[in-house]
C-alpha cells in the first residue's frame, strides 16, 4: 500500500505539456513569477543533493511495479482501431464542409484538444491508449485480409530516421504553419497524412509503424512513462518511470527522437514568446500574422533540435569523462535518453493546460450536441466561461499548476536517471559522478522551462 501510495502522490512526475491547439492566445502573466521559479529550480537541486545520499536499494524500490490481476491479450484493439479510422475521416470531411470557425468544428476540437491535450496526456500518464485508438492498425489489418501483402522490407539502414522526418513534418505544421487551427488546412493536411502512412504501411508492413510514423513512435516513447501496462500476462502498476528500467534500451535512432519530442515542445513554447518575436524583430504588439514567419519559425524548429541533440550529448560525454568510464557516448546517450521523457511530457502538460480549460469546455459542449443534450434553454448542462483568466487568484493557481508539472516533471527525471546510473556503473559514487553534467543541465532546464511558461506570448 505504501509503495502505491508513492506511485499516487508522484505519478504527476510523468505529466507534461501537448505540442498543439486550437487557438492562439496573447497572455501576459502579471505574477511574481520569478519566485516560484526559484522555487521550483531549488526544488530539482534538492532532488539532486538527495540522489546523492540515496540508497541504491531505495531508487530500485521507487520503480519496482506490483503485479495485478491476470490480463489476457485481445485483438478488440483492431476493432476500436476500425472505429477511430472512421471517426477520423468523418472529422477530415467535417473538416473540409463544415464551419470554419475552430471553436466549432469538431475536426480542430477532436484533434488539437481531444487527441492532442488529452490522448497524449493520458498515454503518458495513465496506460497505452493509443493501442485502442492507433487510426492505422484496423485498416491495415482489414486490408491484410483482403489479400494485400507487404511490398517491400523497410530498409533497415533507415532506422528510425523516417519516423522522425515523419513528427518533424507534424511539428512543423503545427509550428509554422500560418493557420494549423483552420479546419480545411488540417483536414487536407490530416487526411494526407493519414493516407501516406496507411499506404507506407501497406508497403513496408506494420514495422513502418514502429520505425516511419512519428505519432505512433511518439505514442511509444510516452507509453514508457504510464503507470499501468500489460506484463508477464499481468496488469503490472509503479511509478512514473518504472517501464523505462524494465523495457529493452532504445535503438539510436529512437533515443534521438526522443530529444527530439523534448527539442519540439520546447520550441512550441519559445516560438510563441516576446523573447522569439523579438529575435525576428517584430513588434509582438504588432504582430502581422503567423504567415510572415513561416521560414524563421522552421528555422528556429530545425535549430532547437539540432542545440539540445548537442548540448544533451555533451553533457552525457561530460560524466563519462568525469567517471572514467569505458561506455561509448551512443551507448550512454541510448541508456539516459529515455529519462527526459519526463521533462517532455510535464511540459507538455503544463504547456496547453490553460488552452485545456477553454477548449475542453468547447469540445464537452460538442460532446454534449452528439449524445443530444441542447446547447441553450432549460436542457443546456454546460455554460463555456474565461473567467478564471480575469482575476490573480485564479491565475495564479493555474499557474502554479503549469508549475508544478514542469518541476515534477524535471524531479521524476533526476531520480529516474540516477536509477540508471546506479544500474550502469554499480556504485553510488561513480552514478553521482556521472549525472553530475546532466543534472546541472536539468536545474538549467527547469529554469527554461518555468520561463517559458511565465514569458509574455505575443501570437
Amino acid at each position: 500500500m505504501a509503495r502505491i501510495a508513492l506511485a499516487a502522490g508522484l505519478v504527476v512526475a510523468g505529466a507534461g505539456a501537448a505540442l498543439a491547439h486550437a487557438t492562439e492566445g496573447g497572455l501576459v502573466l502579471l505574477l511574481p513569477t520569478d519566485v516560484y521559479t526559484a522555487a521550483g529550480a531549488a526544488a530539482v537541486a534538492l532532488t539532486v543533493v538527495l540522489m546523492a545520499v540515496l540508497p541504491e536499494r531505495v531508487a530500485s524500490w521507487l520503480f519496482t511495479p506490483l503485479t495485478l490481476v491476470p490480463l489476457p491479450l485481445t485483438r478488440l484493439p483492431q476493432i476500436t482501431s476500425m472505429l477511430v479510422a472512421l471517426v477520423f475521416l468523418s472529422l477530415v470531411w467535417t473538416g473540409l464542409s463544415g464551419p470554419r470557425d475552430p471553436m466549432e468544428n469538431p475536426l480542430t476540437l477532436g484533434i488539437w484538444t481531444g487527441f492532442w491535450i488529452i490522448l497524449v496526456t493520458v498515454q503518458g500518464l495513465a496506460f497505452d491508449i493509443w493501442r485502442w485508438v492507433n487510426p492505422w492498425l484496423g485498416p491495415a489489418a482489414m486490408l491484410r485480409g483482403l489479400g494485400v501483402r507487404q511490398m517491400l522490407p523497410l530498409p533497415v539502414r533507415l532506422g528510425y530516421a523516417p519516423a522522425i522526418l515523419t513528427f518533424l513534418a507534424f511539428a512543423a505544421f503545427l509550428m509554422a504553419d500560418p493557420a494549423p487551427a483552420d479546419p480545411e488546412r488540417l483536414a487536407r493536411f490530416g487526411g494526407l497524412y493519414w493516407l501516406l502512412n496507411l499506404v507506407a504501411v501497406l508497403v513496408f508492413g506494420p514495422r513502418w509503424l514502429g520505425r516511419g510514423e512519428g505519432i505512433t513512435l511518439l505514442m511509444r516513447s510516452y507509453a514508457r512513462m504510464s503507470i499501468m501496462t500489460r506484463r508477464a500476462g499481468r496488469l503490472a502498476l509503479g511509478l512514473s518511470g518504472w517501464q523505462v528500467l524494465r523495457t529493452r534500451v532504445p535503438r539510436g535512432g529512437w533515443a534521438g527522437f526522443m530529444l527530439v519530442i523534448l527539442a519540439c515542445g520546447s520550441f512550441d513554447g519559445v516560438n510563441e514568446t516576446f523573447w522569439w518575436l523579438n529575435v525576428l524583430g517584430l513588434n509582438p504588439l504588432e504582430f502581422p500574422g503567423r504567415s510572415a514567419v513561416v521560414w524563421q519559425n522552421l528555422a528556429g524548429l530545425l535549430a532547437a533540435n539540432v542545440l539540445l541533440v548537442a548540448i544533451f550529448a555533451a553533457t552525457i560525454k561530460a560524466g563519462l569523462l568525469l567517471n572514467q568510464s569505458p561506455l561509448k557516448l551512443r551507448e550512454a546517450v541510448r541508456l539516459f535518453a529515455p529519462t527526459i521523457l519526463p521533462i517532455a511530457l510535464g511540459y507538455h502538460i503544463a504547456h496547453y493546460y490553460s488552452a485545456f480549460l477553454v477548449e475542453g469546455q468547447y469540445l464537452w459542449v460538442m460532446i454534449e450536441g452528439l449524445v443530444g443534450i441542447p446547447h441553450e434553454g432549460p436542457g443546456h448542462a454546460h455554460h463555456i466561461t474565461t473567467g478564471f483568466f480575469n482575476t490573480t487568484d485564479s491565475m495564479r493557481r493555474i499557474w502554479l499548476t503549469q508549475a508544478g508539472a514542469v518541476v515534477l516533471g524535471h524531479v521524476t527525471a533526476v531520480i529516474l536517471a540516477h536509477a540508471v546510473a546506479l544500474r550502469v556503473f554499480g556504485t553510488a559514487r561513480r552514478a553521482l559522478l556521472s549525472q553530475a553534467p546532466l543534472a546541472l543541465f536539468m536545474i538549467a532546464y527547469t529554469f527554461f522551462g518555468l520561463w517559458l511558461l511565465a514569458s509574455p506570448r505575443g501570437l
